[in-house]
Protein backbone atom coordinates (compact mmCIF):
# COMPACT_ATOMS: atom_id res chain seq x y z
CA UNK A 1 0.00 0.00 0.00
CA UNK A 2 1.34 3.49 -0.84
CA UNK A 3 2.37 5.54 2.16
CA UNK A 4 3.03 9.28 2.74
CA UNK A 5 4.89 11.16 5.48
CA UNK A 6 2.91 13.57 7.60
CA UNK A 7 4.80 15.99 9.87
CA UNK A 8 3.20 16.41 13.29
CA UNK A 9 5.00 18.21 16.19
CA UNK A 10 8.38 17.48 14.71
CA UNK A 11 7.81 13.72 14.39
CA UNK A 12 7.21 11.73 11.23
CA UNK A 13 4.73 8.91 11.03
CA UNK A 14 3.61 6.81 8.13
CA UNK A 15 -0.09 6.56 7.37
CA UNK A 16 -2.03 5.36 4.34
CA UNK A 17 -3.20 8.11 1.99
CA UNK A 18 -6.78 7.03 2.43
CA UNK A 19 -6.66 7.46 6.17
CA UNK A 20 -6.03 11.21 6.56
CA UNK A 21 -7.50 12.48 9.85
CA UNK A 22 -10.49 14.82 9.64
CA UNK A 23 -9.89 18.52 10.13
CA UNK A 24 -10.99 20.13 13.39
CA UNK A 25 -14.55 21.40 13.14
CA UNK A 26 -13.65 25.07 13.65
CA UNK A 27 -10.96 24.99 10.97
CA UNK A 28 -13.20 23.14 8.54
CA UNK A 29 -15.92 25.72 9.08
CA UNK A 30 -13.56 28.58 8.34
CA UNK A 31 -12.32 26.91 5.18
CA UNK A 32 -15.88 26.21 4.08
CA UNK A 33 -16.83 29.85 4.55
CA UNK A 34 -13.82 30.95 2.53
CA UNK A 35 -14.61 28.43 -0.22
CA UNK A 36 -18.24 29.49 -0.50
CA UNK A 37 -17.36 33.16 -0.66
CA UNK A 38 -14.70 32.58 -3.26
CA UNK A 39 -17.18 30.74 -5.47
CA UNK A 40 -19.69 33.56 -5.00
CA UNK A 41 -17.18 36.15 -6.15
CA UNK A 42 -16.22 34.09 -9.19
CA UNK A 43 -19.71 33.87 -10.65
CA UNK A 44 -20.01 35.03 -14.23
CA UNK A 45 -20.82 38.74 -14.42
CA UNK A 46 -24.48 38.63 -15.36
CA UNK A 47 -25.67 42.08 -16.44
CA UNK A 48 -29.39 42.49 -15.98
CA UNK A 49 -29.20 45.99 -17.36
CA UNK A 50 -28.32 44.58 -20.79
CA UNK A 51 -31.22 42.15 -20.92
CA UNK A 52 -34.85 42.72 -21.89
CA UNK A 53 -37.11 42.76 -18.89
CA UNK A 54 -38.99 39.69 -20.04
CA UNK A 55 -35.82 37.56 -19.88
CA UNK A 56 -34.89 38.49 -16.32
CA UNK A 57 -35.45 35.50 -14.06
CA UNK A 58 -35.24 35.29 -10.28
CA UNK A 59 -31.95 33.42 -10.69
CA UNK A 60 -30.52 36.31 -12.70
CA UNK A 61 -31.71 38.77 -10.09
CA UNK A 62 -29.92 36.70 -7.46
CA UNK A 63 -26.75 36.56 -9.54
CA UNK A 64 -26.91 40.28 -10.09
CA UNK A 65 -27.14 40.97 -6.37
CA UNK A 66 -24.20 38.65 -5.70
CA UNK A 67 -22.12 40.36 -8.37
CA UNK A 68 -22.88 43.82 -7.02
CA UNK A 69 -22.00 42.82 -3.45
CA UNK A 70 -19.03 40.62 -4.34
CA UNK A 71 -16.45 43.34 -3.79
CA UNK A 72 -17.89 44.21 -0.39
CA UNK A 73 -18.28 40.70 1.05
CA UNK A 74 -16.46 40.05 4.31
CA UNK A 75 -13.47 37.72 3.76
CA UNK A 76 -12.82 35.48 6.74
CA UNK A 77 -9.27 35.15 7.97
CA UNK A 78 -7.89 31.97 9.49
CA UNK A 79 -8.52 33.33 12.96
CA UNK A 80 -12.21 33.72 12.25
CA UNK A 81 -12.15 37.54 12.09
CA UNK A 82 -13.47 39.55 9.14
CA UNK A 83 -12.01 42.24 6.91
CA UNK A 84 -14.30 44.86 5.37
CA UNK A 85 -13.56 47.18 2.49
CA UNK A 86 -14.91 50.70 2.23
CA UNK A 87 -17.95 49.35 0.41
CA UNK A 88 -18.78 47.16 3.39
CA UNK A 89 -19.08 50.21 5.56
CA UNK A 90 -21.62 51.55 3.15
CA UNK A 91 -23.49 48.24 3.25
CA UNK A 92 -23.57 48.22 7.02
CA UNK A 93 -25.11 51.67 6.97
CA UNK A 94 -27.75 50.75 4.42
CA UNK A 95 -26.21 52.93 1.75
CA UNK A 96 -27.68 52.75 -1.73
CA UNK A 97 -25.44 50.97 -4.25
CA UNK A 98 -24.94 52.12 -7.79
CA UNK A 99 -25.34 49.24 -10.28
CA UNK A 100 -22.85 48.50 -13.02
CA UNK A 101 -24.51 49.77 -16.18
CA UNK A 102 -24.35 48.03 -19.53
CA UNK A 103 -23.66 49.99 -22.75
CA UNK A 104 -27.26 49.39 -23.84
CA UNK A 105 -28.59 50.88 -20.63
CA UNK A 106 -26.26 53.88 -20.80
CA UNK A 107 -27.38 54.60 -24.36
CA UNK A 108 -31.09 54.40 -23.49
CA UNK A 109 -30.58 56.61 -20.46
CA UNK A 110 -28.59 59.22 -22.37
CA UNK A 111 -31.25 59.42 -25.07
CA UNK A 112 -33.93 59.95 -22.44
CA UNK A 113 -31.86 62.58 -20.65
CA UNK A 114 -31.18 64.51 -23.85
CA UNK A 115 -34.88 64.36 -24.64
CA UNK A 116 -36.03 65.76 -21.32
CA UNK A 117 -33.20 68.34 -21.38
CA UNK A 118 -34.16 69.69 -24.80
CA UNK A 119 -37.84 69.41 -23.95
CA UNK A 120 -37.54 71.46 -20.77
CA UNK A 121 -35.42 74.07 -22.54
CA UNK A 122 -38.23 74.35 -25.11
CA UNK A 123 -40.69 75.07 -22.29
CA UNK A 124 -38.72 78.27 -21.70
CA UNK A 125 -39.15 79.24 -25.34
CA UNK A 126 -42.93 79.15 -24.99
CA UNK A 127 -42.82 80.66 -21.47
CA UNK A 128 -40.62 83.69 -22.18
CA UNK A 129 -41.82 84.47 -25.69
CA UNK A 130 -44.12 87.31 -24.60
CA UNK A 131 -41.25 89.11 -22.86
CA UNK A 132 -39.55 89.73 -26.21
CA UNK A 133 -42.71 90.12 -28.27
CA UNK A 134 -44.41 92.68 -26.01
CA UNK A 135 -42.29 95.68 -27.08
CA UNK A 136 -43.32 95.07 -30.69
CA UNK A 137 -46.96 94.64 -29.65
CA UNK A 138 -46.91 98.11 -28.09
CA UNK A 139 -46.10 99.56 -31.50
CA UNK A 140 -49.09 97.87 -33.17
CA UNK A 141 -51.84 100.54 -33.40
CA UNK A 142 -54.47 97.87 -34.03
CA UNK A 143 -54.02 96.50 -30.48
CA UNK A 144 -54.06 99.83 -28.61
CA UNK A 145 -52.12 98.33 -25.68
CA UNK A 146 -50.39 100.41 -23.03
CA UNK A 147 -47.50 99.60 -20.72
CA UNK A 148 -49.74 98.85 -17.74
CA UNK A 149 -51.67 96.26 -19.73
CA UNK A 150 -48.46 94.58 -20.85
CA UNK A 151 -47.33 94.53 -17.22
CA UNK A 152 -50.59 92.87 -16.27
CA UNK A 153 -50.05 90.19 -18.90
CA UNK A 154 -46.56 89.42 -17.64
CA UNK A 155 -47.88 89.08 -14.07
CA UNK A 156 -50.55 86.55 -15.00
CA UNK A 157 -48.19 83.75 -16.01
CA UNK A 158 -46.16 83.33 -12.76
CA UNK A 159 -49.32 83.34 -10.66
CA UNK A 160 -50.89 80.63 -12.81
CA UNK A 161 -47.60 78.78 -13.08
CA UNK A 162 -47.09 78.49 -9.32
CA UNK A 163 -50.48 76.89 -8.78
CA UNK A 164 -50.00 74.73 -11.85
CA UNK A 165 -46.75 73.23 -10.52
CA UNK A 166 -48.60 72.12 -7.42
CA UNK A 167 -51.62 70.64 -9.22
CA UNK A 168 -49.66 69.03 -12.05
CA UNK A 169 -47.23 67.54 -9.55
CA UNK A 170 -50.06 65.86 -7.66
CA UNK A 171 -51.84 64.67 -10.81
CA UNK A 172 -48.53 63.63 -12.34
CA UNK A 173 -47.95 61.03 -9.62
CA UNK A 174 -50.14 58.63 -11.61
CA UNK A 175 -49.48 59.83 -15.16
CA UNK A 176 -46.70 58.92 -17.55
CA UNK A 177 -43.97 61.58 -17.20
CA UNK A 178 -43.20 61.27 -20.91
CA UNK A 179 -46.81 62.11 -21.73
CA UNK A 180 -46.74 65.02 -19.29
CA UNK A 181 -43.52 66.43 -20.73
CA UNK A 182 -44.27 65.98 -24.43
CA UNK A 183 -48.00 66.68 -24.14
CA UNK A 184 -47.42 69.74 -21.98
CA UNK A 185 -44.86 71.12 -24.41
CA UNK A 186 -47.15 70.68 -27.40
CA UNK A 187 -50.05 72.24 -25.48
CA UNK A 188 -48.03 75.34 -24.54
CA UNK A 189 -46.87 75.54 -28.15
CA UNK A 190 -50.46 75.57 -29.37
CA UNK A 191 -51.29 78.27 -26.82
CA UNK A 192 -48.45 80.43 -28.15
CA UNK A 193 -49.80 80.03 -31.66
CA UNK A 194 -53.32 80.85 -30.46
CA UNK A 195 -51.98 83.99 -28.78
CA UNK A 196 -50.70 85.15 -32.15
CA UNK A 197 -54.23 85.06 -33.58
CA UNK A 198 -55.62 87.40 -30.91
CA UNK A 199 -56.53 91.08 -31.02
CA UNK A 200 -58.28 91.79 -27.70
CA UNK A 201 -56.66 92.34 -24.30
CA UNK A 202 -59.08 90.04 -22.45
CA UNK A 203 -58.35 87.28 -24.97
CA UNK A 204 -54.63 87.72 -24.36
CA UNK A 205 -55.14 87.47 -20.59
CA UNK A 206 -57.10 84.20 -20.82
CA UNK A 207 -54.67 82.64 -23.28
CA UNK A 208 -51.59 83.62 -21.28
CA UNK A 209 -53.09 82.35 -18.02
CA UNK A 210 -53.70 79.05 -19.82
CA UNK A 211 -50.06 79.01 -20.84
CA UNK A 212 -49.03 79.47 -17.21
CA UNK A 213 -51.16 76.51 -16.15
CA UNK A 214 -49.69 74.26 -18.85
CA UNK A 215 -46.12 75.34 -18.08
CA UNK A 216 -46.32 73.52 -14.76
CA UNK A 217 -46.36 70.11 -16.46
CA UNK A 218 -42.69 70.15 -17.39
CA UNK A 219 -40.68 70.19 -14.16
CA UNK A 220 -42.50 67.42 -12.21
CA UNK A 221 -42.28 65.11 -15.24
CA UNK A 222 -38.54 65.68 -15.58
CA UNK A 223 -38.03 65.16 -11.84
CA UNK A 224 -39.74 61.78 -11.97
CA UNK A 225 -37.67 60.58 -14.91
CA UNK A 226 -34.42 61.76 -13.35
CA UNK A 227 -35.06 59.98 -10.06
CA UNK A 228 -36.03 56.82 -11.96
CA UNK A 229 -33.02 56.72 -14.28
CA UNK A 230 -30.26 57.93 -11.94
CA UNK A 231 -29.21 56.43 -8.62
CA UNK A 232 -28.65 58.62 -5.59
CA UNK A 233 -24.85 58.66 -5.82
CA UNK A 234 -24.87 60.13 -9.34
CA UNK A 235 -28.12 62.07 -9.36
CA UNK A 236 -26.80 65.45 -8.26
CA UNK A 237 -24.64 66.22 -11.27
CA UNK A 238 -27.31 65.05 -13.73
CA UNK A 239 -29.94 67.10 -11.92
CA UNK A 240 -27.61 70.08 -12.29
CA UNK A 241 -27.18 69.38 -16.02
CA UNK A 242 -30.96 69.29 -16.35
CA UNK A 243 -31.49 72.62 -14.56
CA UNK A 244 -28.96 74.18 -16.93
CA UNK A 245 -31.54 73.68 -19.68
CA UNK A 246 -33.59 76.60 -18.37
CA UNK A 247 -30.56 78.88 -18.77
CA UNK A 248 -30.15 77.69 -22.34
CA UNK A 249 -33.87 78.04 -23.05
CA UNK A 250 -33.88 81.51 -21.53
CA UNK A 251 -30.92 82.45 -23.71
CA UNK A 252 -32.56 81.09 -26.88
CA UNK A 253 -35.94 82.79 -26.32
CA UNK A 254 -34.88 86.32 -27.35
CA UNK A 255 -33.02 84.93 -30.35
CA UNK A 256 -36.02 83.00 -31.67
CA UNK A 257 -39.05 84.98 -30.50
CA UNK A 258 -37.42 88.41 -30.48
CA UNK A 259 -35.85 88.05 -33.92
CA UNK A 260 -39.05 86.69 -35.46
CA UNK A 261 -41.10 89.51 -33.94
CA UNK A 262 -38.73 92.23 -35.16
CA UNK A 263 -38.39 90.86 -38.68
CA UNK A 264 -41.81 89.30 -39.38
CA UNK A 265 -44.16 91.02 -36.93
CA UNK A 266 -45.16 90.28 -33.33
CA UNK A 267 -47.49 87.45 -34.31
CA UNK A 268 -44.60 85.46 -35.75
CA UNK A 269 -42.78 86.04 -32.49
CA UNK A 270 -45.43 83.76 -30.97
CA UNK A 271 -45.79 81.41 -33.93
CA UNK A 272 -42.08 80.53 -34.10
CA UNK A 273 -41.74 79.13 -30.54
CA UNK A 274 -45.05 77.35 -31.04
CA UNK A 275 -43.91 75.55 -34.16
CA UNK A 276 -40.63 74.52 -32.54
CA UNK A 277 -42.48 73.26 -29.47
CA UNK A 278 -44.86 71.06 -31.48
CA UNK A 279 -42.02 69.47 -33.46
CA UNK A 280 -39.96 68.76 -30.35
CA UNK A 281 -42.99 67.40 -28.48
CA UNK A 282 -43.62 64.82 -31.20
CA UNK A 283 -39.96 63.77 -31.08
CA UNK A 284 -40.04 63.44 -27.28
CA UNK A 285 -42.93 60.98 -27.42
CA UNK A 286 -40.76 58.65 -29.47
CA UNK A 287 -37.39 58.88 -27.72
CA UNK A 288 -37.95 59.37 -23.98
CA UNK A 289 -38.85 56.56 -21.59
CA UNK A 290 -40.53 56.94 -18.22
CA UNK A 291 -38.13 54.67 -16.34
CA UNK A 292 -35.61 51.85 -16.87
CA UNK A 293 -38.42 49.32 -16.39
CA UNK A 294 -40.41 50.82 -19.26
CA UNK A 295 -37.34 50.43 -21.49
CA UNK A 296 -36.79 46.79 -20.52
CA UNK A 297 -34.20 47.24 -17.77
CA UNK A 298 -34.38 46.71 -14.01
CA UNK A 299 -34.53 49.74 -11.69
CA UNK A 300 -31.26 51.48 -10.79
CA UNK A 301 -32.09 51.14 -7.10
CA UNK A 302 -33.71 48.32 -5.19
CA UNK A 303 -37.51 48.37 -5.29
CA UNK A 304 -39.31 47.82 -2.03
CA UNK A 305 -40.80 44.31 -1.73
CA UNK A 306 -42.83 42.38 0.77
CA UNK A 307 -43.87 38.77 1.17
CA UNK A 308 -47.37 37.73 0.17
CA UNK A 309 -49.44 34.97 1.74
CA UNK A 310 -47.44 32.36 -0.20
CA UNK A 311 -44.14 33.66 1.10
CA UNK A 312 -43.13 35.11 -2.27
CA UNK A 313 -41.64 38.57 -2.56
CA UNK A 314 -43.85 41.01 -4.43
CA UNK A 315 -43.40 44.67 -5.27
CA UNK A 316 -44.86 47.07 -2.74
CA UNK A 317 -47.71 49.03 -4.27
CA UNK A 318 -47.00 52.75 -4.42
CA UNK A 319 -49.15 55.32 -2.66
CA UNK A 320 -52.25 56.76 -4.29
CA UNK A 321 -52.38 60.34 -5.53
CA UNK A 322 -53.92 61.65 -2.31
CA UNK A 323 -51.62 59.49 -0.17
CA UNK A 324 -48.64 61.00 -1.94
CA UNK A 325 -49.90 64.49 -1.19
CA UNK A 326 -51.06 63.99 2.39
CA UNK A 327 -48.76 61.34 3.88
CA UNK A 328 -45.49 62.05 2.08
CA UNK A 329 -45.82 65.79 1.46
CA UNK A 330 -48.17 67.60 3.81
CA UNK A 331 -47.39 65.34 6.79
CA UNK A 332 -43.65 65.29 6.17
CA UNK A 333 -41.92 67.97 8.29
CA UNK A 334 -38.83 67.88 6.09
CA UNK A 335 -40.87 68.71 2.99
CA UNK A 336 -42.36 71.69 4.83
CA UNK A 337 -38.91 72.84 5.91
CA UNK A 338 -37.62 72.53 2.35
CA UNK A 339 -40.68 74.40 1.08
CA UNK A 340 -40.03 77.34 3.41
CA UNK A 341 -36.38 77.38 2.36
CA UNK A 342 -37.47 77.31 -1.28
CA UNK A 343 -39.79 80.25 -0.57
CA UNK A 344 -36.86 82.40 0.56
CA UNK A 345 -34.58 81.18 -2.23
CA UNK A 346 -37.11 82.32 -4.83
CA UNK A 347 -37.73 85.56 -2.96
CA UNK A 348 -34.04 86.35 -3.29
CA UNK A 349 -33.88 85.15 -6.89
CA UNK A 350 -36.88 87.17 -8.05
CA UNK A 351 -35.74 90.16 -6.03
CA UNK A 352 -32.36 90.10 -7.75
CA UNK A 353 -33.92 89.61 -11.19
CA UNK A 354 -36.56 92.30 -10.79
CA UNK A 355 -34.75 95.01 -8.82
CA UNK A 356 -31.03 94.99 -9.57
CA UNK A 357 -31.51 96.89 -12.84
CA UNK A 358 -33.62 99.53 -11.09
CA UNK A 359 -31.04 99.73 -8.28
CA UNK A 360 -28.29 100.49 -10.80
CA UNK A 361 -30.44 103.10 -12.52
CA UNK A 362 -31.80 104.84 -9.43
CA UNK A 363 -29.09 104.40 -6.82
CA UNK A 364 -25.91 104.05 -8.88
CA UNK A 365 -26.73 106.48 -11.66
CA UNK A 366 -26.21 104.12 -14.59
CA UNK A 367 -27.12 106.04 -17.73
CA UNK A 368 -29.75 103.77 -19.31
CA UNK A 369 -31.52 100.44 -18.95
CA UNK A 370 -29.48 98.79 -21.72
CA UNK A 371 -26.25 99.53 -19.88
CA UNK A 372 -27.74 98.31 -16.61
CA UNK A 373 -28.93 95.12 -18.30
CA UNK A 374 -25.39 94.38 -19.47
CA UNK A 375 -24.09 94.75 -15.92
CA UNK A 376 -26.58 92.23 -14.54
CA UNK A 377 -26.20 89.81 -17.47
CA UNK A 378 -23.73 87.78 -15.44
CA UNK A 379 -26.56 86.43 -13.29
CA UNK A 380 -27.56 83.61 -15.67
CA UNK A 381 -23.97 82.77 -16.60
CA UNK A 382 -22.95 82.59 -12.95
CA UNK A 383 -26.10 80.64 -12.20
CA UNK A 384 -25.26 78.04 -14.83
CA UNK A 385 -21.79 77.54 -13.36
CA UNK A 386 -23.18 77.45 -9.83
CA UNK A 387 -25.77 74.81 -10.64
CA UNK A 388 -23.19 72.52 -12.22
CA UNK A 389 -20.73 73.05 -9.38
CA UNK A 390 -23.37 72.39 -6.73
CA UNK A 391 -24.47 69.17 -8.41
CA UNK A 392 -20.91 67.89 -8.77
CA UNK A 393 -19.96 68.80 -5.20
CA UNK A 394 -23.12 67.33 -3.71
CA UNK A 395 -22.49 64.00 -5.46
CA UNK A 396 -19.00 63.94 -3.95
CA UNK A 397 -20.50 64.61 -0.54
CA UNK A 398 -23.12 61.90 -1.04
CA UNK A 399 -20.44 59.35 -1.96
CA UNK A 400 -18.53 60.22 1.19
CA UNK A 401 -21.68 60.02 3.30
CA UNK A 402 -22.56 56.59 1.91
CA UNK A 403 -19.16 55.27 2.97
CA UNK A 404 -19.41 56.65 6.49
CA UNK A 405 -23.08 55.82 7.03
CA UNK A 406 -24.25 59.44 6.94
CA UNK A 407 -27.46 60.77 5.47
CA UNK A 408 -27.34 61.21 1.70
CA UNK A 409 -29.87 64.06 1.68
CA UNK A 410 -28.05 65.63 4.60
CA UNK A 411 -24.88 65.63 2.50
CA UNK A 412 -26.64 67.77 -0.11
CA UNK A 413 -28.05 70.00 2.64
CA UNK A 414 -24.50 70.81 3.73
CA UNK A 415 -23.73 71.97 0.20
CA UNK A 416 -26.87 74.13 0.21
CA UNK A 417 -25.72 75.70 3.47
CA UNK A 418 -22.36 76.56 1.94
CA UNK A 419 -23.97 78.15 -1.11
CA UNK A 420 -26.48 80.03 1.08
CA UNK A 421 -23.62 81.54 3.08
CA UNK A 422 -21.97 82.47 -0.22
CA UNK A 423 -25.22 84.15 -1.31
CA UNK A 424 -25.11 86.37 1.77
CA UNK A 425 -21.51 87.34 0.99
CA UNK A 426 -22.20 87.95 -2.72
CA UNK A 427 -25.22 90.16 -2.02
CA UNK A 428 -23.17 92.19 0.44
CA UNK A 429 -20.37 92.52 -2.11
CA UNK A 430 -22.73 93.89 -4.77
CA UNK A 431 -24.26 96.25 -2.20
CA UNK A 432 -20.92 97.92 -1.40
CA UNK A 433 -19.41 97.52 -4.88
CA UNK A 434 -18.22 100.82 -6.44
CA UNK A 435 -19.85 102.02 -9.63
CA UNK A 436 -17.39 100.21 -11.90
CA UNK A 437 -18.97 98.17 -14.68
CA UNK A 438 -16.73 95.08 -14.62
CA UNK A 439 -16.78 94.87 -10.83
CA UNK A 440 -20.57 95.09 -10.72
CA UNK A 441 -20.85 92.47 -13.44
CA UNK A 442 -18.55 90.18 -11.47
CA UNK A 443 -20.50 90.65 -8.24
CA UNK A 444 -23.77 89.85 -10.01
CA UNK A 445 -22.19 86.72 -11.50
CA UNK A 446 -21.13 85.68 -7.99
CA UNK A 447 -24.70 86.22 -6.78
CA UNK A 448 -25.95 83.97 -9.58
CA UNK A 449 -23.32 81.32 -8.83
CA UNK A 450 -24.21 81.20 -5.14
CA UNK A 451 -27.98 81.51 -5.60
CA UNK A 452 -28.65 78.96 -8.32
CA UNK A 453 -26.91 76.17 -6.42
CA UNK A 454 -29.56 76.08 -3.65
CA UNK A 455 -32.31 76.62 -6.21
CA UNK A 456 -31.26 73.41 -7.94
CA UNK A 457 -30.46 71.30 -4.87
CA UNK A 458 -33.58 72.05 -2.80
CA UNK A 459 -35.75 70.40 -5.43
CA UNK A 460 -33.38 67.43 -5.56
CA UNK A 461 -33.46 67.05 -1.77
CA UNK A 462 -37.24 67.04 -1.89
CA UNK A 463 -37.19 64.35 -4.58
CA UNK A 464 -34.87 62.11 -2.56
CA UNK A 465 -36.66 62.29 0.77
CA UNK A 466 -39.92 60.76 -0.52
CA UNK A 467 -40.78 57.54 -2.35
CA UNK A 468 -40.35 57.57 -6.16
CA UNK A 469 -44.12 57.54 -6.90
CA UNK A 470 -44.53 60.67 -4.74
CA UNK A 471 -41.77 62.71 -6.36
CA UNK A 472 -44.11 64.57 -8.73
CA UNK A 473 -46.55 65.51 -5.97
CA UNK A 474 -43.81 66.83 -3.71
CA UNK A 475 -42.09 68.68 -6.54
CA UNK A 476 -45.38 70.33 -7.38
CA UNK A 477 -45.92 71.34 -3.76
CA UNK A 478 -42.39 72.73 -3.45
CA UNK A 479 -42.78 74.62 -6.72
CA UNK A 480 -46.04 76.19 -5.59
CA UNK A 481 -44.49 77.48 -2.37
CA UNK A 482 -41.42 78.68 -4.27
CA UNK A 483 -43.49 80.81 -6.62
CA UNK A 484 -45.35 82.32 -3.71
CA UNK A 485 -41.92 83.50 -2.61
CA UNK A 486 -41.29 84.87 -6.09
CA UNK A 487 -44.58 86.76 -5.94
CA UNK A 488 -43.47 88.21 -2.60
CA UNK A 489 -40.50 89.80 -4.32
CA UNK A 490 -42.81 92.02 -6.36
CA UNK A 491 -45.17 94.44 -4.66
CA UNK A 492 -43.93 93.79 -1.08
CA UNK A 493 -40.32 94.60 -2.00
CA UNK A 494 -41.49 97.63 -3.96
CA UNK A 495 -43.23 98.93 -0.84
CA UNK A 496 -40.10 98.33 1.24
CA UNK A 497 -37.93 100.25 -1.23
CA UNK A 498 -40.39 103.12 -1.46
CA UNK A 499 -40.65 103.46 2.31
CA UNK A 500 -37.12 102.69 3.51
CA UNK A 501 -34.87 103.12 0.47
CA UNK A 502 -32.56 100.86 -1.52
CA UNK A 503 -30.48 99.79 1.47
CA UNK A 504 -33.58 98.09 2.83
CA UNK A 505 -33.74 95.97 -0.31
CA UNK A 506 -30.36 94.44 0.44
CA UNK A 507 -31.01 93.93 4.14
CA UNK A 508 -34.22 92.09 3.22
CA UNK A 509 -32.54 89.86 0.64
CA UNK A 510 -29.56 89.13 2.88
CA UNK A 511 -31.90 88.37 5.77
CA UNK A 512 -33.86 85.90 3.64
CA UNK A 513 -30.68 84.07 2.65
CA UNK A 514 -29.45 84.02 6.26
CA UNK A 515 -32.74 82.58 7.55
CA UNK A 516 -32.20 79.59 5.28
CA UNK A 517 -28.98 78.75 7.11
CA UNK A 518 -30.96 78.35 10.34
CA UNK A 519 -33.66 76.26 8.65
CA UNK A 520 -31.13 73.97 6.99
CA UNK A 521 -29.07 73.20 10.09
CA UNK A 522 -31.40 70.52 11.59
CA UNK A 523 -31.29 68.51 8.33
CA UNK A 524 -27.53 67.94 7.98
CA UNK A 525 -27.95 64.23 8.84
CA UNK A 526 -31.17 63.63 6.91
CA UNK A 527 -31.26 60.25 5.19
CA UNK A 528 -32.76 59.55 1.78
CA UNK A 529 -35.93 57.53 1.33
CA UNK A 530 -34.06 54.32 0.33
CA UNK A 531 -31.86 54.68 3.42
CA UNK A 532 -34.90 55.15 5.65
CA UNK A 533 -36.55 52.19 3.97
CA UNK A 534 -33.51 49.98 4.54
CA UNK A 535 -33.48 51.00 8.19
CA UNK A 536 -37.16 50.07 8.55
CA UNK A 537 -38.28 53.64 9.29
CA UNK A 538 -40.66 53.78 6.30
CA UNK A 539 -42.62 51.08 4.51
Amino acid sequence: MAHTAVRDSGMQTSRPRTALPPLPAARASRLAVRTVRTVTCQRPQTSLLSRPKSSITPELHSARRENLTCRSTAVSKTDGSSEFSGDDKADSSSAVKTPEYSPEFKKARLVTFLGLWVGYAAFYLTRNSLTYVAPVMLNDPALSLNLSQVGGLTSILPLAYGMSKFLSGVLGSRTSPTVLLAGGLMATALVNIAFGFGNAYLYFCVIWATNGILQGLGAPACARMLTSWYAGKERGQWWAFWTASNNVGGFAAPILAGSAANKLGWRWGMYAPGIVGIVLGIILLGVTKDSPESAGFPPVEETATKKNDSGEKVKVKGPSMMESLTNECLKNPYIWALAIIYFFVYTVRQGVTSWFIFYLLKAKGVQDSATAAVRVSGLELGGLAGSLAAGWLSDKMVARASESGGGMVGARVKVVMGFSAATVAALAAFWVCPNIAWMQWGCVALVGFALYGPQMLIGLCGAEVVSPPSVSACQGFLGWIAYLGAAGAGAPLAMIVQKFGWNALFTTLIGAAAINLLLLAPMVNLKSYPQQQAAGKVA
